[in-house]
């Protein structure tokens, strides 16, 4: 059985259309399935709209959770409450073509574990969300060490790589790269992302910052490595700066230095206070991890 993993958040518009496409499409290819809608703590009617799509096929099922916790809190809610021999992550609005996952389902029969969605094109964007997008990849595959230029949520995981995952006791999980890290045998299926049939994307370009911030820190340390090389620049120039201030003194030649000295101050304390904001971002991320609180509160089912 092939179950499907939808977050949702504030969807009732096109949540209805989404379970009647999927559904048709998996009884049409014959394919056992179970639809389970994550409602992340929406703040329309998505769970009445759920609870609709359940009254009108049992194989929709839902989790409310007591509040919003973020689309990586709902992926995993819907994985630790999936049944099937394997499981599918896609969006609600469509944008993800409902076609691939069929094809990605073929190639877990072919015997791949990991199939990967990945995107051919991005579809219509704006110009900033477009230059935001690209920026946040590139910083992520250089900072986490994966490609994830063309890397998506929507992913068809065996059940033996669910089971790796939920394994992982990380509070501040980051799907896309979590789900590259455990391995196992992969394939790539090439899509075009589609245009949203109804709604509007809840992802601000201030959010996609947010997010690539909190995923570059939860899953790599390159941050502190730029600290230590600022650390290392500012040494240097120092032996330069002295080097060069001894050669004038033992030359005779006054050396002004007023100037050079608010300099370096500003330029040593600018790089410190840079350096203790990084270093507390991460210690704050430690705290969240050693208080072991839940990623998510579910306060229904269905």
């Amino acid at each position: 059985m092939l179950s499907v993993i939808i977050p949702s958040y504030n969807e009732q518009e096109i949540l209805p259309q989404t379970a009647e496409v999927l559904s048709r499409l998996l009884t049409e290819e014959h394919i056992p399935y179970e639809l389970i809608f994550v409602d992340d703590g929406s703040k329309d009617l998505t769970w009445d709209e759920i609870i609709r799509a359940h009254a009108k096929d049992e194989n929709v099922h839902g989790v409310h959770f007591s509040r919003n916790f973020g689309k990586e809190a709902a992926i995993f809610a819907g994985l630790s409450q999936a049944l099937g021999d394997c499981a599918a992550v896609m969006d609600c609005d469509l944008q993800h073509p409902p076609g691939t996952l069929v094809e990605m389902y073929r190639k877990w029969e072919e015997g791949y574990e990991v199939v990967e969605g990945v995107k051919r094109t991005r579809g219509k964007e704006t110009g900033s969300h477009r230059a935001a997008a690209g920026i946040f990849y590139r910083i992520m595959s250089k900072a986490v060490r994966i490609d994830m230029t063309r890397a998506s949520d929507f992913k068809l995981l065996d059940r033996r790589a669910v089971d790796s995952l939920l394994e992982m006791p990380e509070r501040n999980a980051f799907f896309r790269a979590m789900s590259s890290w455990i391995g196992y045998r992969r394939a790539q299926v090439e899509f075009d992302v589609q245009e949203r049939t109804a709604g509007e994307s809840k992802w601000t370009t201030a959010q996609l910052v947010s997010y690539a911030v909190s995923n570059i820190v939860g899953y790599s340390t390159a941050p502190m490595q730029i600290v230590t090389g600022a650390g290392v620049a500012v040494f240097l120039l120092a032996v330069v700066l002295g080097i060069q201030t001894l050669v004038r003194y033992f030359t005779g030649h006054a050396v002004e230095g007023f100037t050079t000295v608010i300099l370096l101050i500003l330029l040593i304390g600018s790089i410190i206070m840079v350096s203790l904001g990084i270093i507390g971002y991460y210690i704050a991320r430690i705290y969240e991890e050693v208080k072991g609180r839940p990623k998510y509160i579910i306060s229904g089912k269905i």
